[in-house]
């Protein structure tokens, strides 16, 4: 993208301050997992690095398991610019004694909008230690809630929640989409 993909808008609205607003109103402590934090210095958030560096996504979810004062979080990538708050609730509630739980959809899992708890932390150094870096590569180690998108459908039923903008193309595309 030539740039950090956080800082990209979106409707005019940089997609890591549409995050931040929505969590900032839902959660008593947000964590921004990043090793540019001056870029993101007008965040009233906690800020971090990786604890172990170089690892992508995978490394971001264990550092804000690790640092999270909560037993339960809601993790997210920084390039989703229209997560939806009653599905983030209706996750939320699915938690029960699950480790994690972790929407489906037709274009597979989403494991950057999903909620992990603190027992995943062991489990995801038992894959990092055998060299695994992919999320999904967890799911079988722990007790796991998948939410089928036909369960979460009425919630957002343009799976609009689940839109990345990782190329100049995605960006094009969802704005010609959010125009129409």
């Amino acid at each position: 993208m030539g740039k950090n993909k956080a800082l990209i808008e979106v409707e005019g609205i940089p997609i890591i301050e549409r995050i931040y607003a929505l969590f900032k109103r839902l959660f008593q402590e947000v964590w921004i997992i990043t090793d540019q934090q001056e870029l993101f210095a007008g965040l009233d958030a906690k800020f971090h690095g990786d604890l172990i560096p170089n690892l992508g996504a995978i490394g971001g979810l264990y550092t804000g398991l690790v640092l999270a004062s909560f037993p339960h979080s809601f993790c997210v990538a920084c390039d989703m610019p229209f997560l939806r708050e009653p599905l983030i609730d209706y996750l939320l509630r699915q938690r029960g004694g699950f480790a994690a739980v972790v929407p489906r959809t037709s274009d597979g899992w989403q494991p950057l909008h999903a909620v992990y708890s603190k027992t995943c932390i062991k489990p995801i150094e038992e894959l990092l230690a055998q060299k695994k870096t992919k999320i999904i590569d967890v799911y079988p180690m722990i007790s796991l809630r998948v939410v089928e998108e036909d369960e979460f459908r009425t919630l957002d039923p343009l799976n609009e929640s689940f839109l990345n903008i990782n190329t100049p193309g995605d960006l094009a595309l969802v704005q010609a989409r959010r125009r129409s």
